[in-house]
């Protein structure tokens, strides 16, 4: 397909004022600006439109938490165990919730979904495609794992002080991740020395062990819910002390300790901030959070932690990050390049660029604004609405 006659906003440090995007398959094969190529199988004139990325949202539970269901629709926690990195997300994630069609008509093509922040250690966080025709997982798997989630905070102190077992304090919390990562740590290195001396015996399999090699190895990365900036900081003691690729999610407080986060090289995912401040580590929380963290050096995306913001809310978010301060191009970067940069995804999704996935919006009006939909969304350089 060739779309000719867009403003194109590569979101790779360039704007196309009148250009052409040309699809193979499921990549972009070629962009540039007008004179377009003549050959092509269906010629699209986006004339008076203006062309950005497909959307990615790098925290949300699409999927797990089925819109419209209690227990019966909600696979996000499995809270009968404080450690679990063994789960998967696929395996409890399902494409026909109508959530993803709502986030393809509001231009979200990429998520991170996964398991919530009830465990100190959650399970194994996926990036999918929102766009499924055939209604299997396995289509829509851009990465998997993606990340371990990890929980700091309220909630695991929450979820176990109710069932009168640890952790109830943050230090426990801390305790139960360290305790895991220091038997995975061991259970590497026993791995590693009967791979290299055939007469050592390799350990007894441990599941749990196995899931969190690839954090160990720095394969994969750890991604802490730390919603206050105390949480914040234990999280990036233990990244330190197990030299993992890790990211904070939330960071609710970082804009109170942002030149600290700057200067440690922290990475955050920045959000849900349109919700209430439903419990007391939430006191802090303001939509100028990613502005000021953007603004002092910290490479900052924002979320809706979907399903707690409804996922085809998030350029919403963007839109109200703007209104506290976030400059609009931070702001279109902290929905596009900048979480697939944050979680390894740059090389398919996040910009316009040859060779990367053809997932990109067409729109008529501000992308940012309450009062546009996207007229088209392509994802995999399928057309997957036309409102033209």
């Amino acid at each position: 397909m060739l779309f000719i006659h867009a403003e194109i906003h590569t979101m790779a440090g360039t704007v196309l004022k009148d250009g052409w995007l040309q699809t193979h398959e499921n990549v972009i094969a070629a962009l540039g600006e007008m004179p377009a190529p003549q050959t092509a199988d269906e010629v699209y004139d986006c004339r008076g439109a203006a062309m950005y990325p497909g959307f990615v949202d790098a925290h949300t539970h699409i999927g797990m938490m089925e819109d419209g269901l209690t227990f019966e629709g909600d696979d996000v926690n499995e809270d009968t165990d404080p450690t679990t990195p063994q789960l998967r997300a696929i395996d409890g994630l399902n494409p026909m919730d109508r959530d993803f069609r709502e986030a393809v008509e509001a231009g979200v093509t990429t998520v991170v979904t996964g398991p919530g922040s009830a465990n100190p250690i959650g399970g194994q966080m996926a990036a999918v495609k929102t766009y499924c025709p055939s209604g299997c997982v396995d289509d829509m798997i851009l990465k998997a794992p993606v990340a371990i989630k990890m929980a700091m905070g309220e909630n695991p102190k929450n979820v176990y002080h109710e069932k009168e077992r640890g952790p109830v304090t943050r230090m426990a919390t801390a305790a139960f991740i360290r305790e895991e990562l220091f038997k995975a740590q061991r259970y590497m290195e026993e791995l590693q020395k009967s791979e290299e001396d055939e007469d050592t015996d390799p350990p007894e399999f441990d599941m749990k062990a196995e899931a969190l090699l690839p954090a160990l190895r720095r394969e994969v990365e750890v991604h802490f819910h730390a919603h206050r900036a105390d949480d914040i900081f234990t999280a990036i003691r233990i990244g330190k002390e197990f030299n993992l690729d890790f990211v904070i999610v939330h960071g609710t407080e970082g804009h109170l300790i942002a030149e600290r986060l700057a200067k440690e090289n922290v990475r955050v995912l920045s959000g849900p901030f349109l919700s209430e401040r439903s419990k007391p580590e939430l006191r802090n929380l303001t939509p100028a959070c990613p502005g000021i963290l953007s603004k002092a050096g910290v490479r900052t995306a924002i979320i809706t932690d979907h399903s707690v913001i409804p996922i085809q809310y998030l350029p919403l978010c963007a839109g109200l990050a703007v209104r506290d301060g976030m400059s609009r191009e931070d702001a279109l970067r902290a929905i596009t390049i900048e979480p697939a940069r944050i979680c390894h995804l740059e090389n398919r999704v996040g910009s316009l660029e040859t060779g990367k996935d053809a997932d990109f919006l067409l729109f008529t009006e501000d992308p940012l604004s309450n009062f546009t939909k996207p007229r088209m969304v392509v994802t995999n350089g399928v057309i997957a609405l036309d409102n033209r």
